[in-house]
């Protein structure tokens, strides 16, 4: 199974789609701190990651529109790939020749560049996973995509930061565009998929149209963008509040909330290394970064056992109660001088939460996917999960000023308090909730 093409492909793909996200986000804050950016300054930057937050607002016109040209030589789906891919690199390379401290706007817009094409690239990528093979690769898919991604993490992280310190930033960022290139291959060598899983959504439009057409004579070309629109943007949000009623809201509310404790803290991680506790960007990189990558595939791997014996929901509660008790354990080193060990401790906790809490979630939210919109749904729920998070993140800056590395992380713990409650809430309706899962796979 992992010797077929498409899983293999897939393994790049990852790759790509992971290249850019610490570029904008971590590794920014920290080339931001290195060259004396202010703190508060730099908690505002990491609105640049709303932008993957906000994907579901555009993910209906990757999904549904043609790019002229393009879309003859390549196909849809491999076409958005490349003008998401042609954005990533132009970005990474202006980044590279900005001056972070003396022109701190233009490095937000060359930001904004890459954060906007990265976040297209995903969906686009999404898409093309799902129509690329059947379900019985969908794992297999999923598998190599999730690796390739933590990979490009490690690359973004670590090595952007081993590049910043034996060279300067400026060849770090530009090694980094050139990587680019990785993607950009795969999606030449790779067909496009030949059987479009969307036809639920083209059979909604065309009844849409007749529809229009029939009961208010309105202009064909009018009915058609009415059809394109009701399945392409509203069909997916009434699909999933049709099926899961009173608790759609509620699920709504526990994805927007599951992850502020984590990205909120994420924020000023790096800072706190680096400025506050006094580390080196290579102990960092090392730390951080490369063990930490390590800890966070085990945590991952641990995820999946604990899914497969005890059933998502309670492992939904755990991965909520352990990000939120790791990030207390910040607050004891920043109480104590700085110790290279206490920190890979404190990091190894920190991931392996991490890696429980996002598996069960995202086993949670593919649960809840109807077939006949999951592109446009889990761009729905992976938008919500981070952008509360993202915004809220943007004031940690301000928090750290006024309370104190401690204080922050103090605060960032109770924020997970929310997201404790509700996932308690959804295992106590368990049943309900699976009674509302034999629907959709009925529905399906």
């Amino acid at each position: 199974m992992f010797t077929r093409w498409q899983v293999i492909a897939l393994l790049f793909l990852g790759f790509s789609a992971g290249l850019p996200y610490l570029l904008v986000f971590s590794t920014l804050n920290a080339r931001l701190a290195d060259v004396g950016v202010q703190t508060a300054t730099i908690g505002f930057f990491s609105w640049l990651g709303i932008t993957y937050s906000i994907k579901v607002f555009w993910a209906p016109v990757v999904d549904r529109l043609k790019l002229p040209l393009l879309d003859h030589w390549f196909g849809k789906r491999r076409s958005w790939i490349l003008l998401a891919q042609a954005g990533v690199a132009l970005g990474l390379y202006l980044m590279a020749q900005v001056d972070a401290a003396a022109a701190p706007g233009l490095m937000v817009w060359c930001g904004l560049l890459v954060a906007f094409s990265s976040a297209t690239q995903d969906v686009a990528i999404d898409a093309y996973r799902i129509e690329i093979a059947d379900s019985r690769l969908q794992a297999a898919l999923a598998a190599t995509y999730i690796f390739g991604y933590r990979l490009a993490l490690l690359v973004a992280g670590a090595g952007a930061l081993y590049l910043a310190e034996f060279w300067s930033w400026q060849v770090s960022y530009e090694v980094m565009a050139l990587l680019v290139g990785v993607g950009v291959v795969t999606v030449l060598l790779v067909r496009e998929p030949a059987v479009n899983h969307f036809s639920a959504a083209d059979d909604i439009a065309a009844r849409v149209e007749q529809e229009t057409l029939k009961r208010t004579h309105m202009n064909p070309r009018l009915a058609r963008l009415a059809g394109w629109f009701s399945a392409a943007v509203a069909g997916p949000f009434v699909d999933f509040f049709r099926r899961y009623r009173e608790l759609a809201l509620l699920i709504l509310v526990l994805v927007a909330v599951y992850r502020i404790s984590d990205i909120a803290m994420g924020v000023m991680a790096n800072p706190f290394y680096l400025n506050f506790m006094g580390f080196s960007k290579t102990e960092v990189a090392n730390v951080t970064k490369i063990f930490g990558f390590f800890m966070t595939i085990l945590g991952s791997l641990v995820g999946g056992l604990l899914v497969v014996r005890h059933g998502v929901r309670p492992i939904l509660v755990l991965g909520a109660v352990m990000t939120a008790a790791t990030n207390l354990l910040f607050v004891v080193i920043a109480q104590q001088p700085p110790d290279i060990v206490w920190l890979g401790v404190v990091v190894s906790a920190d991931n392996l939460s991490g890696g429980i809490a996002n598996v069960a979630l995202i086993a949670w939210l593919s649960s809840l996917t109807s077939s006949a919109f999951t592109a446009t749904q889990y761009a729905l729920f992976s938008s919500l999960m981070t952008l509360p998070g993202k915004f809220i993140g943007g004031f940690s800056g301000v928090v750290v000023a006024g309370f104190g590395y401690g204080g922050f992380f103090v605060v960032s713990a109770i924020m997970g308090v929310p997201a404790i409650v509700l996932a308690m809430y959804i295992l106590r309706r368990g049943e309900r909730m699976d009674r509302l899962a034999e629907d959709r796979l009925v529905a399906d």
